[in-house]
């Protein structure tokens, strides 16, 4: 058997790997790959519309911003969780796990949810004081999307990104635009070549419905400065 030299082995290695391909969105592949075990779906019951009826099923998404032993922190907007009870996170796709609101802010319209599910992996938050500079940049959303609607077609419950642009930076919101689909409010807005979380997936116009708003991730900092300081902020 002939052994090739090592030198010529090495040389024929960087020739396969110079000629392996480079796609332009391999960032953002990057970026959902590293955001996607932090983000969880919530499910809840709310209030009903009718008073006839016991209760309505609801549903958000979520970003686990602190873990340990003693359990995990999400963060999510208010509107979903606010007066809601039997709140679940689903984990990785596939583990429920029991939840509650701890802290709630109605203006800012974000909320932080504890659950005992120890040890998950935590989301780094970026900052938005900078976004003035980048308006027109690529910016993502990673959340759950009607994920009843998903469930009733048995296709499975998976994550789902999104991808537009950052529109304007406006007073207490960013805009976007990406159509914040019901279930990805609560979710990460993330600039698609870094990763870094600008902002949380809050709402959009029923009108023009492909203009959504994110809520700054600086304003959401401030929140959990105020309630979740123990554990790093």
């Amino acid at each position: 058997m002939r052994i090739l030299p090592l030198a010529l082995c090495i040389a024929l290695s960087l020739v396969m790997s110079a000629c392996a391909p480079d796609y332009p969105d391999d960032r953002v592949v990057q970026s959902v790959r590293t955001l996607r075990p932090a983000v969880v779906l919530l499910t809840m019951r709310v209030p009903p519309e009718r008073k006839s009826d016991g209760y309505d099923n609801a549903y958000a998404s979520g970003i686990v911003v602190a873990s340990g032993a003693w359990g995990s922190d999400i963060l999510t907007v208010a509107h979903a969780v606010n007066g809601a009870w039997r709140i679940h996170a689903t984990i990785d796709n596939t583990r429920k796990v029991r939840a509650r609101v701890v802290a709630l802010d109605k203006n800012l319209d974000v909320a932080l949810v504890r659950t005992k599910a120890p040890n998950l992996i935590p989301a780094r938050l970026g900052h938005s004081a900078h976004l003035d500079a980048e308006v027109g940049r690529d910016v993502g959303v990673l959340g759950y999307p009607i994920p009843d609607e998903f469930a009733d077609e048995q296709l499975g419950l998976e994550t789902s990104v999104n991808v537009g642009r950052l529109s304007s930076v406006r007073k207490g919101a960013l805009e976007v635009s990406l159509p914040i689909v019901p279930g990805e409010s609560g979710g990460p807005i993330f600039m698609t070549d870094t990763g870094e979380i600008i902002g949380i997936a809050e709402s959009r116009f029923d009108d023009e419905r492909s203009i959504g708003f994110a809520l700054p991730i600086d304003d959401a900092r401030a929140f959990l400065h105020k309630y979740d300081a123990s554990h790093g902020f």
